[in-house]
C-alpha cells in the first residue's frame, strides 16, 4: 500500500442536521483489492484514492451494514421491479467520464435538490474523474443501465474478494416510476449471487436519515461492531 496522506476534519454532519462529524481520511495511491477489501471491512468507505469512515467521539449512529447475500430471498415485490425494468441493456465496464455521465450526474442531483432539500454544487469533469473514476484499480467498476441507446443510469461499485462494495448511484428522473434505486442494488444482489460473493456492502445504516434508513429494509444483514484498526479483527453482528 502507497499510503499518501492521513488526516481527520470535523464539518457539519452530512446525515443528521444540527449535528458535526469527524471523519478519518487515507489517501491511497493504487491500493490494492486485498487492502481495499480490509478497510471496507473496518467500516471506511472509498471515493476515487480517498477512503474515509466516521470517528465520532459522541455518536454512534453511522453504522456499516452488509447485506448476507447467500440468505437474501427476493420478496414478491422486489421481484416485480426486476420484471418491471426487464428490458433495460445493463453493461459493466471499468468507471468512465463521458459528457453523458456528467449531463446524468447534474440532472439527477438537481432533482434531488428539489425532492429533498439535498445541497447542490456544480460538478467538474475534475470532481466526477476524482471521486468515480481515479482510484479504480483493478476492483473498481460502473454497472451502466440504459433503455435503448439512451443512459439512465450508473451504479459505481467495487468488487471485492467476498463481496460487492457501493459506492454510488444515480439515475434519470424521468424513470422514477421504475424505482432504479431498489432496482440497481437487486441487480447487485443477483451479480453477487452468480460469481459466489458472499456480501453486499451497503456503507451506513442511519436510522434518523431518510437518505439512509431504508437500507434496514434489506434482510439479513450484519452491522460492524466498532471501528477496528488495521490490525484487529472486524466483528460483523
Amino acid at each position: 500500500m502507497n499510503l499518501l496522506k492521513e488526516f481527520s476534519l470535523n464539518d457539519k454532519c452530512s446525515y443528521l442536521k444540527k449535528k458535526q462529524h469527524t471523519l478519518h481520511y487515507i489517501l491511497i495511491d493504487k491500493c490494492s483489492k486485498e487492502e481495499c477489501l480490509k478497510l471496507i471491512q473496518r467500516g471506511y468507505r472509498r471515493f476515487g484514492k480517498m477512503f474515509f469512515r466516521p470517528i465520532c467521539q459522541e455518536c454512534n449512529e453511522c453504522q456499516s451494514i452488509k447485506i448476507d447475500v447467500d440468505n437474501f430471498t427476493f420478496s414478491s415485490s422486489q421481484k416485480r421491479v426486476l420484471k418491471k425494468a426487464a428490458n433495460f441493456e445493463i453493461i459493466i465496464s471499468t468507471p468512465n467520464l463521458t459528457q453523458e455521465h456528467l449531463n446524468l450526474f447534474e440532472k439527477y442531483h438537481l432533482f434531488m435538490k428539489n425532492k429533498k432539500d439535498w445541497e447542490y454544487n456544480d460538478i467538474t469533469a475534475q470532481n466526477y474523474y476524482s471521486s468515480f473514476v481515479n482510484g479504480h484499480n483493478d476492483f473498481g467498476y460502473e454497472i451502466l443501465y440504459f433503455d435503448k441507446d439512451r443512459l439512465i443510469g450508473v451504479d459505481l461499485v467495487d468488487m471485492l474478494e467476498d463481496g460487492i462494495s457501493s459506492i454510488y448511484f444515480y439515475y434519470d428522473p424521468d424513470y422514477a416510476k421504475y424505482s432504479l434505486g431498489r432496482y440497481s442494488l437487486y441487480n447487485q444482489i443477483k451479480i453477487a449471487k452468480q460469481n459466489n460473493k458472499k456480501w453486499i456492502y451497503l456503507g451506513y445504516y442511519v436510522k434518523d436519515c431518510p437518505s439512509l434508513s431504508y437500507k434496514s429494509h434489506y434482510k439479513p444483514y450484519l452491522t460492524l461492531k466498532g471501528r477496528p484498526k488495521a490490525d484487529e479483527k472486524d466483528m460483523w453482528i
